[in-house]
């Protein structure tokens, strides 16, 4: 085995029955981890030259794309430094660059006459960033105001330094060539990134000291409130009643007398009451719900 013109102690050159050709036998990678990125840039474009003769799906083609991937790591591992400060698993964000790293060496070709380096950056990166996009928002919104939300970020920064204060809606609306209800929708949009515990204090150390937390201010159900649309679909058909029937219904239900009761007062039978009280409320439930209230 002789070693290969790179200087890299894990590059070598030997004779393979899966390497060689009529041309003599190819570079092989002992450990395509460990090639110092300037070694890698060199072999890079030999195995992209080896890659575009050979054909897909082979055992050649798999293992100089895969030596291709495992060369280029560094790239990943350097693309996703620039990420370090936002929290998450530093190992999914390499993860996700090399989705993007895949991705550039199976659309780079060596005719392009650009180093592999200046255009897998791009890939990894913008993978890295749709990862942050997608998955940290606290709360899923559409990927359209996930990308507005960035655009009015910028804007709203240009136009802060421009004018030296905050800016309306009407001038970021105007900055970034869209509606006003638009630019309204992304700041709203915008809420959804961070979300905050119900149990976190508003001020000082926390609960525990008496401090008050948000869940304090969230208001509780009003089983109260169901009863207005009923209120208001009920008034006009009330109105329709006649003197004697509404007051039938006051007696009954507010008064909360019994139908002999009502029965005296009236002067009838508790009998003839008992019908008319059946007779009005078939006719409100009838007037609220339609034919539903007919069953």
């Amino acid at each position: 085995m002789d070693t290969a013109v790179t200087g890299s102690e894990a590059v070598a050159v030997k004779d393979s029955p899966v390497a060689r050709t009529d041309e003599g036998p190819k570079p092989e990678v002992v450990d395509p981890r460990t090639v110092a990125p300037r070694d890698a840039r060199e072999l890079s474009r030999q195995f992209f030259a080896r890659l575009a003769e050979l054909e897909e799906g082979t055992h050649e083609y798999q293992y100089a794309r895969n030596t291709l991937i495992e060369m280029n790591m560094s790239l990943v591992r350097f693309a996703a430094g620039r990420f370090r400060n936002r929290g998450d698993d530093m190992e999914d964000i390499v993860q996700t660059g090399m989705i993007g790293l895949i991705k550039a060496i199976d659309r780079f070709e060596l005719s392009r006459e650009v180093e592999f380096t200046s255009f897998a950056l791009p890939y990894i990166v913008g993978e890295i960033k749709r990862f942050f996009r997608d998955t940290t928002w606290a709360v899923h919104v559409p990927r359209r105001l996930q990308e507005l939300r960035v655009e009015l970020a910028k804007a709203r920064e240009e136009l802060a330094s421009r004018l030296d204060r905050d800016p309306t809606v009407a001038e970021l609306a105007t900055l970034m060539n869209i509606s006003e209800d638009e630019v309204i929708e992304a700041q709203i949009a915008a809420n959804g990134y961070n979300s905050a515990s119900l149990d976190a204090a508003l001020t000082g150390d926390g609960p525990e000291n008496g401090e008050a937390v948000l869940a304090d201010f969230i208001g509780v159900e009003e089983h109260g409130l169901r009863l207005v649309e009923d209120f208001q679909s009920l008034a006009p058909l009330m109105a329709e009643l006649d003197e004697r029937d509404r007051q039938i219904l006051h007696l009954r239900f507010v008064e909360e007398a019994t139908q002999a009761e009502i029965g005296e007062r009236l002067g009838c039978s508790q009998m003839h009451v008992s019908r008319l009280l059946k007779r009005i409320i078939v006719r409100l439930r009838r007037g609220m719900l339609g034919e539903l209230g007919c069953a």
